[in-house]
């Protein structure tokens, strides 16, 4: 390559502020943001199942939904895994109501 073709090469290779964007660019919502961020669900600990995990840091609970607050699953029951200290009678926000845990062995 000869000098002018250097040249060439490093004024085709540099960017111009016109081939910049003005605004920023608009992403779509992630999926998990088209869910109502006020759904969580109220279930109220019927009865504490027992431990779980490789260490036991996990509590099975049986939750039973509160009627005012989450409408056609009143009264209906799950088992569910939570993480930390846990009681009967505890009242719980849940953000996922379909999945269940598997029971303990």
């Amino acid at each position: 390559f000869g000098s002018s073709a250097a040249a060439h090469l490093r004024a085709s290779n540099s960017i111009s502020s016109s081939t910049l964007p003005t605004s920023p660019r608009v992403l779509p919502p992630p999926p998990f943001a088209t869910m109502d961020s006020g759904a969580a669900k109220l279930a109220k600990v019927e009865k504490v199942l027992g431990r779980t995990g490789s260490r036991g840091g996990v509590i099975q609970v049986r939750v039973v939904f509160v009627g005012d607050s989450s409408g056609e699953l009143a009264g209906r029951s799950l088992i569910r895994n939570v993480k930390g200290p846990i009681r009967e009678g505890d009242i719980l926000a849940l953000l996922e109501t379909e999945r269940e845990a598997r029971r303990l062995r």
